[in-house]
């Protein structure tokens, strides 16, 4: 598992969280795959591209998981 430090910021949007960790090569690619249903926020699927993913929460997609701290 791969932990995402906010660094002062109360959320990221989870489409930003892709593409920054590179689980997705771009935002837009990220925006696709959350739409399609692959994507997973607290072993839920998550279909708002723009979900504010806060400290605590974890992400998963393709098999790899991301937990905000």
């Amino acid at each position: 598992m791969e932990l995402f430090e906010l660094e002062g910021r109360e959320y990221i949007e989870l489409n930003n969280l892709l593409k920054i960790t590179g689980l997705c090569e771009s935002g837009g690619r990220a925006k696709i795959l959350i739409s399609e249903g692959q994507v997973k926020v607290d072993d839920q699927i998550e279909l708002r591209k723009r979900c504010k993913i806060r400290k605590g929460q974890v992400v998963e997609f393709n098999a790899q998981q991301v937990q905000v701290s």
